[in-house]
């Protein structure tokens, strides 16, 4: 059976961008939810998943819970999540590699020399803001580089921010210091947090996550 090609998801209907935007964020979600956030009808919503189904972006699983009828929760299709951006993965491999046989260190440069252009462009922004005000600036610059970013205030005081889509993964599980360097830069945008990773993509997690804590 041949697997169908799936169209771009800049021209799908908003609806269902809008679906799979949300299941990537949220990895897997009940319809009620998946209804609730778009705002139209359970029933209305089970014709786009079904549409979404046949063409093979969203899949689902049974969730049982007690008597009655079991529950289903959609997550995406591996043909869904190669449509969010993934940087070109195996060229930047590819080319890391020569530079990896040329010189062993060279690598760890190329990344360190990212880390400072991407601080460099982030502290115009960052400057004169509150701290919870820094957070969400954080947010939306990794949002706008493509991450599909937000974030969160926890009731201990803390955030918790998210990147729901890894615009290096395809490099990181090749080259560590692809993902040494997004905590480092989060580190040096916020100095006076303390920053650690809470989620991860490369052990299984749908998201990396980052707890964000103003120091004493």
């Amino acid at each position: 059976m041949n697997t169908p090609a799936a169209p771009a998801l800049a021209l799908m209907p908003a609806a269902w961008r809008e679906i799979l935007q949300y299941l990537k964020m949220h990895g897997e979600a009940r319809a009620d939810a998946l209804a609730g956030h778009l705002g139209i009808t359970p029933s209305g919503l089970r014709q786009h998943l079904a549409v979404l189904g046949r063409d093979g972006l969203v899949q689902h699983r049974e969730l049982r819970e007690g008597p009655g009828r079991p529950k289903h929760l959609y997550a995406l299709t591996g043909l869904a999540d190669a449509l969010f951006p993934r940087a070109y993965a195996e060229l930047t491999n590819e080319l890391l590699d020569y530079a990896d046989d040329e010189d062993a260190e060279l690598v760890g440069r190329l990344f360190e020399r990212r880390a400072e252009r991407r601080l460099q462009g982030a502290i115009g922004r960052l400057e004169d803001k509150p701290f919870g005000a820094k957070v969400a600036e954080v947010a939306r610059i990794l949002d706008e580089d493509g991450y599909l970013a937000d974030f969160e205030a926890m009731p201990d005081g803390s955030y918790r921010l998210r990147e729901h889509n890894c615009m290096v993964l395809g490099v990181a599980k090749r080259f560590g210091h692809a993902c040494s360097s997004e905590i480092d830069f989060l580190r040096r945008a916020l100095p006076e947090a303390d920053v650690q990773r809470v989620q991860h993509m490369l052990a299984g997690s749908h998201a990396c996550a980052y707890e964000i804590r103003l120091k004493a």
